[in-house]
């Protein structure tokens, strides 16, 4: 005997409805901010200049630059997941929680383009 209405099964909605996933998920991201994290800090600390010029020819490295992409993605998207359960935990009212869910994820997707744009427009070096 099931407790699933039928509706709900239909729907895909029992008492895991991606919960295992998403846990994973923001698991994983969190593991792989670490190395990332560290390198980005240690690789900031050996610079005795932070001058425009030594930063962009610190990231016209294809390694540099692709790794501050995997960051930067890694970063937003890790965000993302964090806000999303703040928002279902901590918001009640359905029409409010849909309207943050939804500003949230525009808001981070525009954050990871603007982030990615920004990286590939100085490794380029069309800035």
């Amino acid at each position: 005997m099931s407790l699933i209405t039928p509706l709900n099964r239909v729907l895909g909605l029992g008492t895991a409805t991606g919960g295992t996933e998403h846990w994973w998920a923001q698991r994983l991201t969190a593991v792989a901010l670490v190395p990332l994290g560290l390198w980005f800090t240690l690789s900031l600390a050996g610079f005795d200049d932070y001058s425009y010029a030594t930063m962009a020819a610190w990231l016209r490295s294809p390694i540099t630059g692709a790794l501050l992409v995997v960051t930067t993605l890694c970063v937003v998207y890790h965000s993302w997941l964090g806000v999303q359960i703040v928002v279902e935990d901590y918001i009640h009212a359905t029409g409010l929680k849909v309207l943050v869910l939804v500003l949230s994820t525009f808001g981070h997707a525009l954050g990871a383009i603007a982030g990615v744009f920004a990286i590939l427009k100085i490794a380029v070096g069309t800035s």
